[in-house]
């Protein structure tokens, strides 16, 4: 049987999976888990993860979360080449370096301006205070810099010569804004020309395809039900207000 995939491509570590998946032909099931619609508390999911998030995936009895160990769990399972998820030393290094600082290091930014410039004035029916915007920004710019500086410097790729997991999740997350109408590669050669690589070695058909949700995401934005968001205000305004 091949494997069931629940995710939500809106969401970037669903995203990473999906395309790590699909360029690897790793066979599996889709299944949609919208994550404004709440599909995630149903009762089938929750046997699959009972965290609530996705992306998990279900192959046979066996059930996994978290898209870092579901990605390196599929590589091993089906064999992936070895530039995934290097067998060097100092190359598996480099891309364990990154994931073990993305999710502080540049998810949570990315996510917050996603939030502010999308999500909560549809939720909200107001914006975010300009003072914390500025600061959001400022703390996404911050990442992103880290990214050129400390992750990419002059390699190619996070890992060397060829892409990783590293590039893989860091695109995925460097993306979340951009369907935020933020143009984070403005002034960024350096980025442009990463994401340049990335996309190439990805296959723009499948890279174009698997962010086509978040770069027209206004639609899926205006077409939610803000009845079905009361649950999320509360944690907004703690945050943001």
């Amino acid at each position: 049987m091949p494997l069931e995939l629940f995710l939500d491509l809106f969401s970037q570590p669903c995203r990473s999976v999906y395309i790590f998946a699909k360029k690897n032909n790793i066979p599996f099931d889709f299944k949609t888990i919208s994550l404004m619609e709440g599909h995630q508390y149903g009762e089938e999911f929750g046997k699959v993860n009972m965290m609530r998030k996705v992306p998990a995936i279900r192959d046979g009895d066996f059930c996994l979360a978290e898209s870092v160990a579901i990605m390196m769990y599929m590589a091993e399972k089906y064999k992936t080449p070895d530039y995934w998820y290097p067998a060097d030393l100092h190359k598996r290094a480099r891309v364990n370096e990154y994931l073990s600082w993305q999710h502080m290091g540049i998810r949570m930014h990315g996510s917050k301006m996603f939030w502010i410039n999308v999500l909560i004035p549809k939720i909200m029916g107001r914006g975010v205070p300009e003072e914390k915007k500025n600061a959001a920004m400022e703390e996404l710019n911050g990442s992103l810099k880290m990214i050129e500086e400390k992750f990419l410097q002059d390699r190619p790729f996070i890992a060397g010569d060829h892409i990783s997991l590293a590039d893989l999740v860091a695109i995925v997350e460097v993306y979340q804004p951009v369907g935020a109408c933020i143009d984070v590669f403005e002034g960024r050669p350096k980025l442009s020309a990463w994401r340049d690589r990335v996309r190439q070695e990805i296959g723009p058909e499948l890279f174009d395809e698997a962010h086509q949700g978040i770069l027209c995401c206004q639609e899926m934005v205006n077409s939610l039900d803000v009845n079905k968001m009361e649950a999320f205000k509360p944690r907004i305004v703690q945050m943001f207000f």
